[in-house]
C-alpha cells in the first residue's frame, strides 16, 4: 500500500508527490497525458515564449526613442513554436526526471476511485492511506451556433502559423486579457469583452483601470458589460452579436474563448464520498482535505486563484497534511500575475474587498511616473498600491501595475508572510534606481511621509 498516492501529473500534482517523497512516503503519480498538465504544455510556459517574442518586437518597434534606427523584416512564426516546444520539452524531462530521483512510481492512466481507498489506472487497482486529487481544468466554450466554426483557443493561439487580421476575445479575466494583448502586439484587431464594469474584475480597481487605459492606448477596442450572444458566418469571418445594457456587433475573423470548467467529473469521487460543490470544485477545508478523512483535493479542481503557484503550494501543504502534519493554506498569501504591457499583480486583499468586509483602512500610493529607473527607460505606466489598517498598520495587500510587477510581487508576499506592517515595510532599502523601490514608496506613502510625493 502507498502512503500517497497523487491523481494528476500538472504542477500541483507533480509538487505534492515530490513533496510526500521527501517526507519518507511511498508515492505514486498517476497522469493520463502528459506530465507537466495545462501549465507546461497549452498554458504559462508556452504563452511566455509568445510573450517574449512579442516583448522583442515592441522593443523593436519602440527603439527609435533612444535613437536606434530598427525595423522588423519579417516574423517567422514557426520558430517561435520550436522554442516553445524546446521550452516545454525540456521542463517536461525535467519533471520525469526528478520524479525518478524522488523513487516515485509514475502510472500512465486514467485513474477512478472504486473505494475511499482504492482507485483504478492502467488496469490496476491501486490502494493508498491517502490520496490528493490534482486532476486540474478543461477549457469549454459556450453552446452557441456556429461558435465552433469561429472559435480560436489557446492552444491554436500557440500553434498559429498566421496571425488572424481580427479577433473577438470574449472575458477580461487573466488569460483572456493576457492574450488579447499578445495578438495585439502581433498585429491583430483585438476587442476585448467584459461581463463586468471592468477587465480583471478579481484585481484592484486602480490596477484595472490603468490596465484598461494602457491597453485601449495600444489599440485593443474593449467592451465592458457585455456577453456574446449570437455568431454569424460572414465573408471573410463572423459578424458576432454581443447583448449588454449597450448592445453592439462586430465582424471578426476569430472568437477567442477561455472558460475553465473543473476535472472534478469521471474520477469516481462520489464513489469515494466526496462532495462536489455545484459549479464543480471540490469542497476542501483549510488544510485541503475534502469531505473524506485521507482525500486532498488542490489546484484548479479545488478552485482558489486557478494560477499554477497556487496549486504548487496547495500541493506542498496537502502534501504535508497527508504525512501527518498540521498545515493550514494560507490562500491570502497567494500572489496573482497577469503577463500583459505593464504586467499586473498583487497579493491579498483589493481596497474593495477590504471595505466590504467592515475592515478600518487606508492606502498608499505611488506611481512609476516619478520612479528614477521607469523614467529612465521610459517606462512610467504604472503603480503601486499598499492597502493596510489605520491602527495596527497589517497589510492587507499590495497591488503592482508596470514592467516587472509580477517579479516584485514576490517581495510583498514574503511582507505579508511575515506579518510585516506598513511602518517596517517603508523603513526598507533598495538599490537606486529600481522598480522595487516604488513598494517602499507605497509604504511610506501609507504612513504619510513619502519622500517624493507633494504633502497630504
Amino acid at each position: 500500500m502507498h502512503d500517497v498516492v497523487v491523481i494528476g501529473g500538472g504542477p500541483g500534482g507533480y509538487a505534492a508527490a515530490i513533496r510526500a517523497a521527501q517526507l519518507g512516503g511511498k508515492v505514486a503519480l498517476v497522469e493520463e497525458a502528459e506530465l507537466g498538465g495545462i501549465c507546461v504544455h497549452r498554458g504559462c510556459i508556452p504563452t511566455k515564449v509568445w510573450q517574449k517574442a512579442a516583448e522583442i518586437l515592441r522593443a523593436i518597434r519602440s527603439a527609435s526613442q533612444f535613437g536606434i534606427d530598427a525595423a522588423v523584416k519579417g516574423i517567422d512564426l514557426g520558430t517561435i513554436i520550436e522554442q516553445k516546444n524546446k521550452a516545454c520539452g525540456k521542463i517536461r524531462l525535467g519533471m520525469e526526471g526528478l520524479l525518478a530521483n524522488n523513487k516515485i512510481e509514475v502510472v500512465k492512466g486514467r485513474a477512478v476511485f472504486k473505494t475511499p481507498r482504492e482507485i483504478e489506472a492502467a488496469g490496476r487497482r491501486l490502494k493508498a492511506k491517502n490520496f490528493i486529487v490534482a486532476t486540474g481544468a478543461r477549457l469549454e466554450a459556450p453552446e452557441l451556433l456556429n461558435l465552433k466554426d469561429a472559435l480560436i483557443g489557446v492552444e491554436a493561439v500557440h500553434e498559429m502559423r498566421a496571425v488572424p487580421a481580427s479577433v473577438l476575445v470574449c472575458g477580461a479575466d487573466t488569460v483572456e486579457v493576457e492574450i488579447a494583448a499578445l495578438l495585439n502586439s502581433f498585429g491583430a484587431k483585438v476587442t476585448l469583452t467584459a461581463l463586468d464594469r471592468r477587465i480583471l474584475p478579481q484585481e484592484d480597481g486602480d490596477s484595472s483601470q490603468r490596465l484598461e487605459q494602457a491597453l485601449r492606448e495600444s489599440g485593443i477596442e474593449i467592451v465592458n458589460r457585455v456577453t456574446l450572444r449570437a455568431v454569424t458566418p460572414v465573408a471573410g469571418g463572423f459578424t458576432c452579436e454581443l447583448d449588454g445594457p449597450k448592445p453592439k456587433t462586430v465582424q471578426v475573423e476569430r472568437v477567442f474563448v477561455c472558460r475553465r470548467r473543473p476535472n472534478s467529473d469521471g474520477v469516481g469521487l462520489d464513489m469515494a464520498g466526496v462532495v462536489v460543490k455545484p459549479d464543480g470544485f471540490i469542497q476542501v477545508d483549510e488544510t485541503l482535505k475534502t469531505s473524506t478523512a485521507g482525500i486532498y483535493a488542490i489546484g484548479d479542481v479545488a478552485g482558489g486563484s486557478m494560477q499554477s503557484h497556487g496549486a504548487s503550494a496547495m500541493g506542498v501543504c496537502a502534501a504535508e497534511n497527508a504525512m501527518d502534519r498540521k498545515v493550514k493554506f494560507p490562500a491570502h498569501l497567494v500572489p496573482r500575475g497577469t503577463w500583459t504591457w505593464p504586467e499586473v499583480a498583487s497579493v491579498g486583499l483589493t481596497e474593495e474587498a477590504a471595505e466590504k468586509q467592515g475592515l478600518d483602512i487606508e492606502t498608499g500610493y505611488f506611481p512609476y511616473s516619478i520612479n528614477g529607473v521607469a523614467l529612465a527607460r521610459n517606462e512610467i505606466a504604472g503603480a503601486v498600491k499598499v492597502v493596510t489598517d489605520v491602527k495596527y498598520r497589517t497589510i492587507y495587500g499590495v497591488h503592482i501595475v508596470g514592467p516587472h510587477a509580477t517579479e516584485l510581487i514576490g517581495e510583498a508576499a514574503v511582507a505579508m508572510q511575515l506579518e510585516y506592517t506598513t511602518e517596517e515595510f517603508a523603513a526598507g532599502i533598495r538599490v537606486h534606481p529600481t522598480f522595487s523601490e516604488a513598494l517602499v514608496d507605497a509604504a511610506r506613502d501609507a504612513e504619510k511621509w513619502a519622500l517624493y510625493l507633494p504633502k497630504r
